[in-house]
């Protein structure tokens, strides 16, 4: 999708606005951005639309049951990749290997890991960021400003849960609301 569409449906149609000075792509061209609240498909839809918007091609990890015909299509053709949750270190020494090699690579995870309210978050993006060279930004979504942002990078140390933790933190402080509020918690 074309920056300037993706930019009008998601201002003019959806009412949403970007975070000021968050109006296009950072510098580095290998970014995890960690992405929260994750309460609903919309989220992806906002994402989606906003990445677009700022002329990034989001790579992004969805369950594989969401990929039946057509939707698989679709989603492939967004960026999207299916990952096979029942087998996660499998999945994840594959998708270092690809992604060590990118001279480009934008992708998206969601830390949470699912759109139900979850108190301690996944670390996988830890070990990701480590092992590909990726750097990390604090993405964010507040469904009451509708406002939509890649947000701060964040210095990863050797420990992952610490910096979970961390993370956790600033987005409790940022004081964000999902679209479904019951399925977000930061604590």
């Amino acid at each position: 999708m074309k920056a300037k569409t993706a930019k009008f449906l998601l201002e003019k149609v959806l009412g949403w606005h970007m975070t000021p000075g968050e109006d296009r792509l950072p510098e580095e061209k290998r970014i995890i951005f960690l992405f929260a609240p994750h309460t609903s498909i919309w989220d992806a839809v906002v994402g989606y639309l906003y990445f677009c918007g700022i002329g990034g091609r989001l790579r992004v990890m969805i369950k594989k049951e969401a990929f039946f015909w057509p939707l698989g299509w679709l989603l492939r053709k967004c960026g999207a990749f299916p990952i096979d949750r029942s087998n996660s270190q499998s999945l994840m020494v594959s998708l270092i290997h690809e992604l060590r090699d990118e001279q480009e690579c934008y992708l998206a995870i969601c830390p949470e890991g699912t759109r139900k309210a979850v108190r301690r978050w996944k670390t996988g993006y830890h070990t990701i960021a480590l092992q590909t060279g990726l750097s990390v930004y604090l993405s964010h979504m507040d469904y009451k400003k509708k406002e939509v942002g890649y947000g701060k990078k964040f210095d990863l140390t050797e420990n992952a849960r610490e910096d979970t933790n961390r993370i956790q933190k600033i987005y409790g402080e940022m004081h964000l609301t999902a679209l479904r509020p019951k399925g977000y918690t930061t604590e």
